[in-house]
């Protein structure tokens, strides 16, 4: 039997879990059940799936110790930032057990005699769900609570690296028998999910959430993806070099840099570049890679060996290629996959530093002339979830966020933020489809009917 493995990135030798991997027969059984389950969840109405969310927010705030725990062990996360998803998690969904009592459609004037013109949302059925490890409680919840939310039964593939928060978070909302269902699994266990689900919502790397739009697509299902970030922070000569400084060493290596909205380069506009790289490279000195579990950690590990090396492989390569470090560069002296804060400069033109995500707590600094370069050196990406800009001129600021292709931008605070009652998504390869969180969200998950009624007799 092919199982599903989770180790600690804190301590490699320590296995967190290991589980029965879900082949495609296993996935088309928890869709069948779901399917079957989803019409009792849909019967329960608004005020039966309103108290099963408020219910499940309240097991979960009640084992937050023990989810902490359990985050901080299976992927790395600083013990401070862990504390902050669970409360997080919460809150999400506190927010979306009260989405069943939404309004579901509209009622219009018909264009001619008498009679009922009316559109209503409905479910699509069974929510096919896949998830990365980063954000193992909140960004499976953020799908799975407003999907249920309006009446969809979820069948969730959790990544591999966070396999035992994803079911322990399902055993903790306990919600009725196969209306959410976490199906642990690799490349067979997605496949077989997206060809058997009414509606897709993935996050993830970006070739794989392209072949997960390709496949819903195919099928005339709807998707959204959320997939790689190339993220900016642009400082402007005006700006608070200290307090940006210190907003990007938080959103570099916070999670050592982890997250789809961190910070990878930073664009210093004219007189902020001496300055800002003495300051930068200071702050993140003073934010060293350490053990997750200690409460002033704020970088700890990398997910895995693979992952490590593949940062350690880009700066070697950089340096060969005349780049220079300006903080870190190094493993970090301690068991697991720990990479110290690093910046560099004076990367060459086509490097892969400048092009793709590599999901650490790694920047690249750059040089611009003036804000129209600043603006340019941006977007010159494939892929841009959140940008940030730094200044003390709000008029500045808001022109350049005009500017900016990013689906997010956050002026005078880390790129690494988000706020999930408002939409959330990139530009370009960044997102592919509806937003996510926020109201908008809902839309996603339903199929609009437009119902039109004649009095009887009408013709």
């Amino acid at each position: 039997m092919t199982t599903i493995d989770s180790y600690n990135p804190a301590d490699p030798d320590d296995l967190v879990a290991s589980v029965p991997s879900t082949g495609a027969e296993g996935v088309a059984a928890a869709l069948a059940g779901a399917r079957e389950a989803q019409r009792g969840w849909w019967a329960l109405g608004a005020a039966g799936r309103s108290l099963a969310l408020t219910k499940a927010a309240a097991a979960i705030e009640g084992a937050a110790d023990e989810l902490v725990g359990l985050v901080v062990r299976e992927v790395g996360k600083p013990v401070a930032e862990a504390r902050g998803e669970v409360a997080r998690t919460v809150a999400i969904w506190r927010y979306y057990a009260q989405a069943p009592f939404a309004a579901a459609g509209e009622v219009h004037e018909p264009a001619a005699g008498p009679g009922l013109l009316l559109t209503r949302r409905r479910p699509y059925g069974v929510a096919g769900l896949i998830t990365p490890w980063n954000f193992p409680l909140a960004i499976p919840t953020w799908k799975a609570a407003p999907a249920l939310a309006v009446g969809n039964a979820v069948v969730l593939k959790p990544s591999s690296e966070a396999v035992a928060v994803a079911l322990r978070l399902a055993e903790l909302a306990g919600l009725p028998e196969g209306v959410l269902t976490v199906v642990p699994g690799g490349a067979e266990a997605g496949t077989a999910l997206i060809d058997g689900a009414d509606v897709v919502s993935f996050t993830g790397s970006t070739w794989v959430g392209r072949s997960v739009v390709a496949g819903a697509t195919g099928r005339g299902i709807p998707v959204q993806a959320e997939m790689g970030g190339l993220n900016a922070a642009l400082v402007l000569p005006d700006a608070d070099i200290a307090q940006a400084a210190a907003h990007l060493a938080n959103a570099i290596a916070g999670y050592a840099g982890q997250k789809c909205t961190a910070t990878s380069r930073v664009i210093a506009v004219g007189d902020a570049y001496e300055p800002l790289a003495e300051a930068l490279a200071k702050a993140l000195g003073q934010t060293p890679a350490a053990d997750p579990s200690a409460p002033t950690t704020s970088c700890g590990p990398v997910i895995n060996r693979q992952a490590l090396e593949r940062l350690t492989d880009a700066l070697d390569t950089a340096r060969a290629g005349g780049a220079t470090v300006l903080a870190g560069g190094a493993r970090a002296e301690r068991a697991g996959w720990f990479l110290e804060p690093t910046l560099v400069e004076n990367v060459p033109a086509g490097h892969p530093l400048l092009e793709e995500e590599f999901f650490g707590p790694l920047a690249v600094l750059l040089p611009a002339a003036d804000l129209d370069e600043a603006v340019a050196l941006a977007n010159d990406t494939r892929h841009s979830l959140s940008t940030s800009v730094h200044s003390r001129s709000l008029d500045v600021a808001l022109a350049a966020a005009d500017r900016l292709d990013a689906g997010m931008i956050r002026i005078n605070a880390p790129s690494s933020g988000v706020d999930f009652h408002l939409p959330f998504g990139g530009a370009k390869g960044a997102s592919y489809g509806s937003r996510e969180q926020g109201q908008a969200v809902l839309d996603f998950y339903t199929a609009s009917r437009t119902v039109s009624v004649l009095p009887a007799g009408e013709q």
